[in-house]
């Protein structure tokens, strides 16, 4: 057998690893993290914290490991998790969602994307609207079900959609519209005018808003505004989480959807087909970490702002021009400054300048748009702070 068919060319084309030749690329996360390796660079590229979680949480895990919950949770999740996840949501978000309807664990947020779009998507015919830059897994899945791509580019520097833009993308041919709100890559928070346009769009088109919220405790601003509390958005909204950023626990790939019950009933039909259940010890610890006290909460989002200024400071002294992020973990510089048109080659050159990794924001762009987005680069602050003050100093010998 020289050619193996299958759907996984779609998910990789759409993904935009896959040769003119049929070779398969590795993602840029793999590619970016395993230069980190080998060249001893700060890896300031993917998106994972360099410490743990807090104490009381990684103890519940323990804790459940040591009583013996190691076997199968139920496929919806085990009702400790799915309890706190909707107190957690009545609590910060006025948001009533039935735990035995309306909630599914999933492994991790990526899963939750997975199977709803899987869910809801039904081939060519189907279109899902997606704000460009957008996180790689999208394209994938969107390519995996079959569907299409219609994109609503965010520029620098504030990186808010054109209303316009998105008003002509939004037609009777989309099934979903997809919301990453805090976003990554760039780190920008949707308006109030963007998310009531959304809900305006989806209830013209009968379209499914499907949200991504996995940053949405690391909002420096005010609170996060989930779009599911937009009038007219909570019966036609699959809301999707995951307690690997809030709590520093990305490996433990703990994930959530909520939705009304038809919707949730959908998802699940194609969830318990994926991996009907995981991390049963780590969803009683996940849960732990939903019943923290505001100050928690509170306290990340300050870190990581505090963070995230560390970062912008040394990009800025180092000669980048850089975009304020107003949450996550992200923060955007333009290479032009520095004399460089394409991020994706300094991006590769970057540990030896300076012995850091970064990743290029066109990994996160379909290839239509793949110019506009040339010189931007993408760099996380979820480190300590003493490694982006080293980072900063690094970035800064490029000038030298």
């Amino acid at each position: 057998m020289t050619h193996v068919h299958g759907s996984w060319l779609r998910a990789a084309g759409a993904a935009r690893l896959l040769g003119a030749d049929g070779a398969v690329a590795p993602t840029i996360f793999a590619e970016m993290s395993a230069l980190a390796d080998v060249t001893g660079a700060i890896n300031l590229g993917q998106g994972f914290p360099d410490d743990d979680g807090p104490a009381e949480v990684l103890e519940t895990a323990r804790e459940a490991i040591a009583s013996g919950q190691n076997q199968y949770p139920p496929g919806r999740g085990a009702p400790v998790l799915r309890d706190a996840i909707a107190e957690h949501q009545q609590r910060f978000y006025g948001l009533a969602w039935d735990p035995e309807t309306d909630i599914i664990a999933t492994a991790g947020a990526t899963e939750a994307l997975a199977a709803t779009l899987l869910a809801l998507l039904d081939g060519p015919d189907d279109e899902v609207v997606v704000f460009e830059p957008f996180y790689d897994a999208y394209a994938a899945v969107i390519g995996l079900a079959g569907a299409r791509i219609a994109p609503v580019r965010l520029r620098w520097p504030d990186f808010q959609p054109d209303l316009d833009e998105l008003s002509a993308a939004v037609t009777d041919r989309t099934r979903v519209i997809l919301v990453n709100d805090p976003h990554n890559p760039t780190g920008t928070v949707f308006s109030p005018d963007v998310r009531a346009r959304i809900v305006e769009l989806a209830e013209r088109h009968d379209a499914v808003i499907v949200t991504d919220e996995v940053y949405e405790h690391l909002v420096f601003g005010d609170p996060h505004v989930p779009i599911a509390t937009v009038p007219g958005a909570a019966d036609r909204t699959v809301s999707i989480s995951s307690g690997g950023k809030t709590f520093r626990t990305t490996g433990w790939k703990i994930g959530w959807v909520t939705a009304p019950e038809r919707l949730a009933t959908a998802i699940l039909a194609v969830k318990q087909y994926l991996t009907y259940a995981n991390g049963s010890p780590f969803q009683p610890a996940i849960a732990r970490g939903l019943r923290m006290p505001d100050e928690f909460f509170a306290g990340l989002a300050t870190d990581m702002r505090q963070k995230s200024a560390v970062l912008g400071a040394g990009l800025t002294a180092a000669g980048f021009d850089v975009s304020s992020p107003a949450a996550t973990y992200f923060t955007v510089a333009d290479t032009s400054a520095l004399g460089f048109d394409d991020a994706a080659e300094f991006c590769r050159a970057l540990p030896g300048l300076a012995g850091v990794v970064a990743v290029p924001l066109t990994a996160f762009v379909t290839a239509e748009h793949h110019d506009e987005y040339r010189p931007f680069v993408r760099f996380a602050a979820c480190k300590k702070r003493e490694v982006l003050e080293q980072a900063a100093d690094r970035l800064a010998a490029i000038t030298r």
